[in-house]
């Protein structure tokens, strides 16, 4: 199939804003990793796209400042009530996190059950329309994306638990309205868990786990006209998969080579 101009017009913007969500998502994944907190994004995104629709409802414009300023409060409020239950209830912090979760996916529902376009509303809000991110906003969130680490790596050794809750509420705010939920989970996890347990080159090995994801899904979109968030979180997953099984077998060579001798 030869893709036309139109379709590289479009799936070139995609392909960059994957990348550039790839190269800020697959470091910040593996402090997720680290410090056992993985479905903590899930839930923090979930509560960020709550204060998008409520920004909506309200009918601000929307990729407004007011709706950013709406989107990161509710995600910070929610990191934050997050950091705290782990301090005071750490042995059900899970559990915690998983009603919070539903609790905002209920509260999305709620707020888009009046409006004739809420079920597109929320497909939007968790599948994402990265085939329709134009280059101005891919820009305009690789300037925000830059200040935010500069900030993180110039205070890192200060900023502390809460500081890491505060970059992560920022840029899922940013992030799930780039690409949507299932993206932002999907290129936190998987490229971090394909590579856990790899030892050498692990931050590139994740990040071709993720480039793989974002070039095989969007690749295999435009050919099968299927839903991009959709294949590109399964390209991910089949590559991290690949990666992992590859490392595996190669342990295991290593470590029989290490018994035999």
């Amino acid at each position: 199939m030869n893709l036309s101009s139109f379709d590289l017009g479009i799936l070139l913007p995609a392909l960059a804003a994957g990348l550039l969500v790839t190269a800020t998502h697959v470091p910040l994944g593996m402090q997720v990793l680290a410090r056992g907190i993985v479905f903590i994004d899930l839930a923090v995104a979930q509560i960020a796209g709550v204060g998008v629709i409520l920004a909506d409802v309200l009918g601000w414009e929307p990729h407004g400042a007011a709706v950013q300023v709406a989107a990161f409060s509710a995600a910070l409020a929610g990191a934050l009530l997050l950091t705290w239950t782990e301090r005071r209830w750490p042995e059900v912090q899970e559990a915690t996190i998983g009603v919070v979760f539903v609790l905002g996916s209920s509260a999305a529902i709620l707020l888009l059950a009046s409006n004739p376009q809420g079920g597109e509303h929320l497909k939007e809000l968790l599948s994402g329309q990265i085939l329709w991110v134009g280059w101005e906003r891919i820009l305009a969130d690789a300037g925000l994306y830059a200040v935010m680490f500069a900030l993180w790596y110039a205070l890192r050794e200060r900023a502390g638990r809460v500081g890491f809750y505060v970059l992560f509420a920022c840029v899922v705010t940013v992030s799930v309205q780039l690409v949507g939920l299932y993206l932002v989970f999907a290129t936190l996890v998987v490229p971090a868990l394909a590579t856990y347990y790899s030892r050498a080159r692990r931050m590139l090995k994740a990040l071709g786990v993720g480039v793989l994801g974002y070039v095989a899904g969007l690749a295999a979109s435009a050919l099968t006209d299927l839903p991009s968030g959709a294949m590109i979180v399964c390209a991910m997953a089949a590559s991290g998969a690949l990666l992992a099984l590859l490392l595996g077998k190669r342990s295991g060579i290593i470590e029989a080579d290490g018994a035999a001798s």
